[in-house]
């Protein structure tokens, strides 16, 4: 009976090893070019962290909970405690403090027998989290960018920043499909409304990260692309059915889930054609998580909720019970859970009722722990917080940043054939909330700037530059132009050459009539790199050649664009 036992195990964990690294199969994440040595040193790491764990170990290694700096030293001693007295698994990063970040980190990895996860919502890079820190493009932006490789280093240079800070799991990219464009919390977070294009930017975005050592969590399964409802008010709903579901909103998680990503984050979504349970959310759907993810589409990698605070569900549940109820769903990691104590509790108390079988446990961590390994967490090295911020944010990120913006931008008209610009006065009318000054300072002292009380003083016939300068603040402001804006674009360009410049979203031109405007250049965002990225453009230095990447309107579908040469090359 003994051997039989053995050799069962030796025949389980040959399965197992044979299933994880095969590259047929939806994968959990392996670094590349794994001798078979390497593979029995992760193991053994595994098998033999594993069995000096406690039960309540083994069930701290499933949860992460949120490290903020700016919330009082009350908020950081809260963390510390569940850090020390429950064992987590891991730590998610929020606002704002760098180095203090870095030093918490060190000493919360010290005080943990197996080390952290440390993870972030890093979608445009630390920025998101960390003001300090250099903002790199929205996937929206990057979604115009027909060379992907730009997107690969973009991605790897956000690795190096990852590492710098100790970061080992970047929660990005999304691959939800924009649809919607009144989705009020993806939007400028999604690379567009065209599932080929969302495929191929993500997969550059993932393995730009994971060839650099940081995990990727594609997100928001199973899609959360077409909702008019924010998850983080209230419940979405997206009621498509199969055949749109598959075509659409799940087709990017299974194209880039075989391509070994290493973690999938469930939404906070009803998807009624996938859960017949009326109102429950995927995030805690044993259906859409068990029986579609892991068991339909094969996926071996690490299953983590959205975060838990999220009204969707953290208005529905209680802190604790729903951790237990995303853990028997199927999730590996509870995220940003508010109720760690009491989550273990239920936990252990459904295992031994029977409703959870042991194995799961085991299953989980050890997946959890196979990550670290991979990761390098089977130690940890300090980091040093001097010069954190220099770091973050330098020429190196500037000239990077500046050329994802050129080669994104998209221009989608040139009737007069206005552009480049020649050597002559160019007039110029800002409208909008946002900044606009950076983008005069770089066009020279050609640019003669006339505010929109002024539209009259300007001679017929001269080419004037209408620039949309929304506000660049936040991924989630409107991109709807006032009618005050239309209103002077009509006139001015009744007898004048338009060239309107959107530094915004293209979808701020949903509802504006283009007819009677020669140019139209799409700049995506409203910041200093891309508005020096847009001067040099405007000015022949660079070339053209973004497409749009969303569905606008009727006139103005995914695909868009117009090459441009630079003026050297004509």
């Amino acid at each position: 009976m003994l051997l039989f036992k053995i050799m069962k195990k030796l025949v389980c964990t040959s399965i197992f090893i044979i299933s994880l690294f095969s590259q047929k199969m939806a994968a959990q994440y392996v670094p590349k070019n794994l001798s078979k040595e390497d593979i029995k040193k992760a193991n053994h790491w595994v098998d033999k962290t594993y069995k000096n764990l406690s039960q309540d170990e083994k069930l701290g290694q499933l949860f992460i909970i949120a490290l903020y700096t700016n919330k009082g030293e009350n908020e950081i001693n809260t963390v510390r405690n569940i850090v020390v007295n429950e064992k987590i698994g891991g730590l998610i990063l929020m606002q704002d403090d760098a180095a203090r970040e870095i030093n918490l980190v060190n000493e919360f990895q010290q005080k943990s027998k197996v080390p952290l996860m440390i993870g972030m919502d890093a979608e445009w890079g630390l920025y998101q989290r960390i003001a300090t820190a250099h903002k790199f493009p929205w996937a929206m932006t990057l979604g115009a960018i027909q060379d992907k490789r730009l997107i690969h280093q973009m991605s790897a240079k956000i690795a190096e920043d990852c590492h710098r800070m100790g970061i080992n799991w970047d929660f990005a990219p999304v691959v939800d499909v924009n649809t919607n464009p009144d989705n009020p919390i993806i939007g400028n977070r999604s690379f567009g409304s065209e599932v080929s294009n969302v495929i191929r930017s993500a997969s550059a975005y993932a393995s730009g990260l994971q060839d650099n050592t940081v995990l990727a969590a594609i997100k928001h399964f199973p899609g959360h692309g077409d909702t008019s409802t924010d998850s983080h008010l209230d419940l979405p709903v997206i009621s498509h059915n199969l055949d749109r579901l598959n075509t659409v909103e799940l087709a990017p998680f299974k194209a880039l889930m075989k391509e070994g990503i290493g973690g999938v984050m469930v939404a906070h979504l009803y998807v009624p054609a996938l859960e017949s349970g009326k109102g429950i959310p995927a995030s805690v759907s044993k259906n859409i998580i068990t029986g579609l993810l892991k068991e339909k589409l094969g996926y071996k990698g690490l299953i983590i909720t959205d975060a838990l605070n999220m009204n969707a569900v953290a208005s529905k549940y209680k802190p604790g019970e729903l951790d237990a109820m995303a853990f028997k769903a199927g999730n590996d990691i509870m995220l940003f859970s508010q109720g760690v104590a009491e989550g273990k509790k239920l936990i252990q108390k459904a295992i031994d009722n029977g409703e959870i079988p042991q194995s799961r446990v085991e299953e989980s961590v050890k997946k959890i722990l196979l990550t670290k390994y991979f990761l390098g967490l089977d130690h940890y090295s300090p980091k040093n917080p001097e010069n954190i911020n220099s770091d973050l944010n330098n020429d190196s990120h500037k000239t990077l940043v500046q050329n994802l913006y050129l080669n994104a931008l998209t221009l989608l008209k040139d009737d007069k054939k206005l552009l480049p610009l020649k050597g002559k006065t160019i007039y110029y009318v800002p409208l909008e909330e946002a900044p606009y000054q950076t983008f005069v300072n770089e066009m020279g002292s050609e640019l003669m700037v006339k505010k929109a009380n002024e539209i009259n003083t300007i001679p017929a016939n001269s080419t004037v530059i209408i620039g949309l300068h929304k506000d660049n603040s936040t991924a989630y402001k409107s991109y709807k132009i006032s009618e005050a804006s239309k209103k002077v674009l009509s006139e001015v360009s009744k007898n004048q050459n338009v060239i309107l410049n959107v530094f915004g979203s293209a979808y701020a031109l949903k509802d504006v009539d283009l007819s009677n405007i020669s140019t139209v250049l799409v700049s995506y965002e409203n910041n200093d790199d891309s508005m020096t990225a847009t001067a040099n453009a405007l000015k022949g230095k660079t070339k053209i050649w973004g497409r749009l990447p969303v569905l606008v309107n009727q006139k103005l579908e995914a695909g868009m664009g117009i090459d441009l040469e630079p003026a050297a090359e004509k």
